[in-house]
């Protein structure tokens, strides 16, 4: 990976986290896919902000997996309407 030539915190390192992650997630393996989804997300916030289009997909696409292993969690509904808020807008 990307990994060893750009160091651990730079944003091209979250996207491949996080399209490893989101392949993970549509092979039903979450287990596997939800640490990356949370440090391609932690990358993001760090490097772009927590308002950047980049961050906010990794928020939708780590909701989506935590919607997809427990879907009574009871702040799914309330964090998914922020992120559709924030691309309404």
């Amino acid at each position: 990976m990307n990994q060893q030539l750009l160091g651990e915190s730079h944003p091209d390192v979250a996207t491949n986290l996080n399209n490893l992650g989101m392949l993970y997630y549509y092979q039903g393996r979450y287990a596997e896919a939800e640490p990356l989804l949370q440090q391609a997300l932690a990358i993001w916030e760090k490097t772009l902000g927590p308002e950047h289009p980049h961050t906010q997909a990794a928020r939708h696409n780590l909701q989506l997996l935590l919607e997809k292993r427990d879907p009574n969690k009871s702040n799914s509904n309330g964090f998914f309407q922020q992120v559709v808020n924030f691309f309404k807008s």
